[in-house]
């Protein structure tokens, strides 16, 4: 069961179990980037997104929120805009995110997709998602849906991030915040506890070696064919 004639030996490379464990490995608080995706006054997923930024801090992340207000519709203004300047450069800082979103006729909201759309799979040659970790939540109006956790996990694969098996779906969120927008303690805060917990244990597993658990063989396979054409191209040209 040894004969794969189809694989590139340039590019084929045995698995290394010493680099998923480097001995260098970094000291700094974990930097996450949250999104929420609600601009009301009373918004429950800015609220949810608030009381992760909390759990957060108290694990010892650093924490920044990114307010949407403001931002353009995606392809509705440049790419020099302030509010997506702002938002690519805290993507590029972030080691991880957490992205809270309600459920709107049953999908995420567009204030929340418009964020995921402006944020690019590849920025200065660097792919500013790729192998960072996400957590995902949601808040509900009604009874409990998942709906849009699922999306976002979606989405997460799509921008190639480490999405965490954990998750949030708050029920009746109207009813799990104070008069503040302080959430109540609940099994719903507990979850929210929990999904954070585990974000920073993936974050501070996985930041060191992010890139080399998305090294690809098809990618290697495809730069190893450009660089053999340019080589032949220059020794054609000599």
């Amino acid at each position: 069961m040894t004969d794969t004639p189809q694989l590139s030996e340039a590019a084929f490379a045995p698995i290394d179990p010493e680099a998923l464990f480097p001995a260098d490995r970094s000291h700094h608080a974990p930097r996450i980037l949250i999104l929420y995706g609600s601009l009301r006054e009373r918004s429950f997923s800015r609220f949810a997104a608030e009381e992760a930024a909390r759990i957060l801090t108290r694990f010892g992340a650093e924490v920044r929120l990114f307010d949407p207000r403001g931002l353009p519709l995606p392809d509705s203004a440049p790419v020099e805009h302030p509010k997506v300047a702002e938002l690519r450069d805290l993507v590029s800082w972030c080691e991880g995110m957490v992205w809270s979103s309600p459920e709107r006729h049953g999908a995420v909201t567009g204030i929340m997709k418009s964020q995921i759309d402006w944020i690019p799979l590849s920025l200065g040659g660097v792919r500013p998602t790729q192998g960072k970790t996400l957590a995902v939540m949601q808040v509900c109006g009604g009874s409990q849906s998942f709906n849009t956790v699922n999306q976002l996990r979606i989405l997460g694969r799509w921008m190639r991030l480490l999405t965490i098996p954990n998750q949030s779906s708050v029920a009746k969120a109207w009813d799990e915040f104070d008069e503040h927008g302080r959430m109540k303690p609940s099994p719903y805060y507990n979850r929210i506890v929990d999904v954070m917990e585990e974000l920073m244990r993936f974050t501070l597993l996985t930041r060191d070696i992010r890139e080399h658990l998305v090294d690809r063989y098809s990618e290697r396979v495809e730069n190893h064919a450009a660089l053999s054409a340019r080589v032949n191209q220059a020794k054609a040209v000599e």
